[in-house]
């Protein structure tokens, strides 16, 4: 279910390149990638993962509220984060020229089917 889920949200999202549901802990529970030559997709989860896990800690800090979703724009890629539910989140990574609002949307759009499934 989570594999088809992500790989639709992929292809229905110009620009997007790849998809991972993952475990605050960067282990992650399903992945679907779009192959890109010298770029390593894992790695970028695995790695933003560190950065989301500070912004929740930060907002905890000065009382802000949960942490729902931050995007990190590069020259290269955007990535999307959304909390899905206290333990996991959805990243989507598209090419810079992607087309971030579609993705944020559809994102939001498979949170509660991903939450269920979750629970």
């Amino acid at each position: 279910m989570f594999k088809a889920t992500l790989e639709t949200l992929v292809k229905t999202t110009p620009g997007a390149v790849g998809a991972v549901l993952m475990g605050f802990d960067a282990i992650p529970i399903e992945q679907y990638y779009v192959q890109i030559d010298d770029v390593d997709l894992q790695l970028f989860a695995i790695e933003y993962t560190n950065v989301v896990k500070e912004i929740r800690k930060t907002a905890e800090i000065l009382g802000t509220g949960d942490f729902q979703e931050v995007t990190i724009k590069s020259a290269g890629f955007h990535v999307v984060i959304r909390a899905v539910t206290d333990d996991y989140f959805l990243a989507l990574t598209l090419h810079h020229d992607g087309n971030l609002g579609k993705g944020r949307f559809h994102m939001r759009r498979e949170l509660a089917t991903l939450r269920q499934a979750l629970i």
